[in-house]
């Protein structure tokens, strides 16, 4: 059956829709990727770091994957002076631990509020996309550089095309486990992606997820050269469970890791969990990062073979503070965070 053609009532909504919104052009990720590449030595370390991530995963390494660094990164300055002390950190406890830095540069919110480096890289609230893309590349290159391997969380999946090329370990959050748009994202990502529970605190979404992302799917998509395409994946073997607490629920607890770990066996899932020793976990309270921490530690030393890794939210100093003009260095304007020392004692004793 044919369609109907417009009528000029419709006509008149697409237009007033149209006058609503802006549109910036923006690189393709083919054309940013060309601007600021990676190298093949590069791009074989990254390798080498997501098979280390999967070999903790999986059980093949012993060692305790852990996801370490900034809440959100608003000071590329600050963020290398930082990846620089967690990388000599992480050649020093590299036979016990796995490190991997937290490159977090999307920021969720629960309703408004600044959105991340790659979005409003000056935080004026007018955005800058065409800047944040550039910056937030050249920040993970750099970071690479150092020989860390990069985490992020995968909030859009227009930027994965951008930058995924360098991240080893990513997480899917709790406000996003649920949707399908990031499941389908998961099922073709090339490096293991982590699910957090929702932020009721139950599980059950986070691992439906899991069972989505490692199973293959067809779904609509932008090309690196930026053309809509049908995007076919095979499905990621590397989905695993991160718990994180929920709305004044802790679930680091045994009984809670026990009962998370009972239902991954019972659905045929990856058996690794990941702590997030932050977020309600913590109670919204950076130094209990450090209580929780110890208490999952010594659960996995107790015989809990499940427990994979933990993560935490740490920067040079402690706390958080607002945004505006005379910010201190080194301290999250988001989530608060442990500050250095706090954190380089904690790993060394754990």
């Amino acid at each position: 059956m044919n369609m109907p053609l417009k009528t000029a009532g419709e006509t008149q909504m697409v237009s007033s829709a149209v006058m609503h919104r802006q549109e910036t052009a923006l690189p393709t990720p083919a054309e940013l990727r060309t601007r600021l590449p990676v190298d093949e030595r590069l791009a074989g370390q990254v390798d080498v770091h997501r098979n280390a991530v999967r070999g903790i995963l999986h059980g093949t390494d012993d060692r305790t994957l852990l996801v370490v660094g900034p809440c959100s990164i608003h000071d590329e300055v600050a963020a290398m002076e930082y990846g620089e002390k967690l990388k000599a950190l992480a050649d020093a406890v590299s036979d016990r631990f796995l490190i991997v830095m937290r490159a977090y540069l999307e920021k969720p919110r629960t309703s408004v509020g600044w959105k991340g480096l790659l979005y409003d890289p000056e935080r004026t609230g007018r955005g800058d996309l065409n800047e944040g893309l550039l910056r937030s590349r050249r920040l993970l290159l750099n970071l690479a550089e150092m020989g860390l391997p990069l985490a992020t969380e995968a909030l859009s999946p227009f930027a994965m095309e951008y930058l995924g090329d360098l991240v080893s370990w990513t997480a899917i959050g709790a406000r996003t486990t649920e949707s399908q748009i990031h499941r389908e994202m998961v099922s073709g990502l090339p490096m293991p992606a982590g699910f957090k529970n929702g932020t009721d605190g139950g599980i059950s979404a986070a691992v439906n997820a899991m069972k989505s992302g490692a199973h293959p799917h067809h779904h609509l998509g932008v090309s690196s050269h930026g053309t809509p395409v049908m995007i076919s994946t095979q499905g990621n073997p590397d989905t695993h469970l991160v718990l994180r607490g929920g709305r004044g629920i802790t679930n680091y607890d045994e009984a809670s890791v026990q009962y998370a770990a009972q239902s991954l066996a019972g659905a045929e899932l990856c058996a690794a969990i990941m702590v997030d020793c932050s977020h309600d976990n913590a109670c919204k309270q950076a130094e209990r990062q450090i209580d929780v921490a110890r208490e999952v530690m010594r659960q996995k030393r107790a015989g809990n073979t499940g427990i994979r890794g933990l993560m935490l939210e740490s920067f040079l100093e402690a706390g958080r503070q607002d945004d505006g003009a005379d910010l201190r260095y080194g301290c999250s304007i988001t989530d608060p965070c442990l500050g250095w020392d706090q954190t380089e004692r904690l790993l060394r004793s754990l």
